[in-house]
């Protein structure tokens, strides 16, 4: 076998692994989307008529327009559960028995990454069928689902692929639970949640150019059926930065260790 079918089996080994501690676990899931979810509620619920009226609109106006705020929290949120898998491993030493093996190193964080990539879609799949229940209603046809379906893996892949690094790099499992929490805040520093004209100066120029911003903004174009326009390249050049920087962060702090 070459070293490429190596890595491969070994991968889908590791992978099988993580999705046997997901079905062990199920409850991580709605976990994962349980704060996404009493977000999505509270948001829509209670402010969504204040919120909605500024938008031109009412509520089933701002639950059109806080949904992709909302997914891009449950991928932030995820991130946290992917950093502590990571650091569990790291400090229980079950990474030191597999380097004793003759298995491809990469196939540990890659397993890892598939494995955390699933439980983020299945999350996501979650609360979007929360948010189609209480009245949201997308334009959408098929090519834009898949549209959407294909920005929220890339997001996913490029945001695990941080959150892996993120869980190497902390010293302990406490520790990789804090560091992603920055990431779950930006969709409220950004076009999740209110359009950043209506911010001040400053805060306006941050939201807008931070990463998430151009990937809500495509989702939500998307969705609604609005021109993407250029917020589809300036989310696809983020996602491919955050995706390379982890992945060769995640490989130095590995081999490191």
């Amino acid at each position: 076998m070459t070293s490429l079918s190596l890595a491969v089996r070994d991968s889908n080994t590791m992978l099988r692994r993580n999705l046997r501690h997901m079905q062990r676990y199920p409850a991580m899931i709605f976990y994962l989307a349980g704060m996404p979810v009493i977000f999505l509620l509270l948001f829509v619920f209670v402010f969504g008529g204040t919120l909605g009226a500024g938008l031109g609109g009412g509520r089933t106006e701002y639950l059109a327009y806080v949904v992709p705020g909302i997914l891009l929290m449950a991928v932030g949120g995820a991130a946290a559960g992917t950093a502590v898998s990571v650091a569990t491993d790291m400090t229980e030493g079950i990474v030191a028995r597999f380097r004793t093996m003759a298995i491809a190193r990469v196939s540990v964080l890659t397993g890892h990454v598939i494995g955390s990539m699933i439980q983020t879609l299945v999350s996501l799949a979650i609360v979007l069928a929360v948010a189609l229940a209480i009245g949201f209603r997308p334009t959408a046809g098929p090519a834009e689902w898949l549209g959407v379906l294909g920005v929220l893996t890339m997001t996913s892949f490029a945001i695990t692929w941080l959150a892996t690094a993120l869980g190497l790099v902390a010293k302990t499992v406490e520790e990789a639970s804090n560091t992603p929490l920055l990431l779950t805040l930006l969709p409220f520093i950004g076009s999740g949640f209110v359009p950043t004209d209506s911010m001040p100066a400053g805060l306006r120029q941050f939201a807008e150019y931070q990463p998430f911003t151009p990937i809500m903004e495509t989702i939500r174009a998307l969705l609604t059926g609005g021109p993407v326009g250029d917020s589809i390249w300036w989310a696809t050049a983020w996602c491919a930065a955050i995706a390379l920087a982890g992945y060769l962060w995640a490989r130095k702090r590995y081999n490191a260790r």
